[in-house]
């Protein structure tokens, strides 16, 4: 039989266990947002903040992260073969203009040439005969916009944050849908708006549509994760009805 000393109200255990986790919360530095290292460097020591995350918390936050990386190799690669597009913004180089377009996204900020339109709004718009700006700027924040929004306005994911499984699937179609419209999408004259994919005769270069491919494989994956995780859900209370087993306790 357990001692009397052994028998802490449930109530003051918490009491004790609050501080801690209340810690560990604020190690985590839940704001939902990964900082510009943390999504250019892939290993990184482990954090406090993942003991409180599920595996497919993190997966989510592991795949955001690849992602983003894909995103801004998908950038630079634009910058270097338009090179028109970061000289309207009277930089020396594409560096700068880079890690404008990353703090942005990141840290959920407005793109000053897009008007205020965010995800799928600024993405038809930054590559519509219309806009005059940077392309690349305004068609690199759309993507980042929009993946970030379907994500639930987060970058990071913790236990108390939830995901819609459709809005991630539509995120997957929408880059679909981007990466066509930037091979397709011509100016008056009959030329690309953006230089991107080239095949003829004598060069080769799908190296865009690969990186497209893999965002869109990433957001498929989490969306079978997703829907599978809730299937489960059901499927194992439903087993425990039928098996008749109790829940432990202890």
């Amino acid at each position: 039989m357990r001692s009397e000393r052994n028998r802490t109200p449930l109530s003051a255990r918490w009491q004790r266990l609050l501080p801690v986790l209340i810690l560990l919360w604020l190690l985590a530095g839940c704001s939902g947002r990964l900082d510009n290292d943390s999504i250019i460097n892939t290993r990184n020591p482990v954090q406090a903040g993942e003991l409180l995350q599920t595996d497919v918390d993190r997966m989510a936050t592991l795949a955001m992260r690849n992602n983003l990386n894909s995103l801004y190799r998908l950038m630079h690669k634009l910058y270097q073969r338009n090179p028109r597009e970061w000289r309207k913004n009277a930089q020396i180089d594409s560096v700068g203009i880079e890690r404008q377009i990353q703090y942005a996204i990141e840290h959920n900020q407005d793109w000053p040439t897009l008007g205020g339109r965010r995800d799928v709004a600024a993405l038809d718009y930054a590559l519509s005969p219309a806009f005059h700006g940077d392309r690349v700027a305004a068609f690199t924040y759309a993507i980042g916009s929009m993946l970030v929004t379907a994500h639930g306005g987060h970058t990071e994911f913790y236990l108390t944050d939830s995901f819609n499984a459709q809005f991630i699937y539509n995120a997957a179609r929408n880059l679909e849908k981007a990466a066509w419209m930037l091979g397709q999408r011509r100016d008056a004259s009959g030329q690309p708006l953006l230089l991107s994919n080239e095949v003829s005769e004598r060069t080769s270069n799908l190296s865009y549509a690969v990186e497209f491919g893999k965002m869109v494989a990433r957001l498929d994956l989490l969306t079978h994760v997703l829907e599978e995780r809730y299937r489960r859900m059901g499927a194992n209370y439903a087993q425990s009805l039928f098996l008749l087993n109790f829940l432990p306790v202890q």
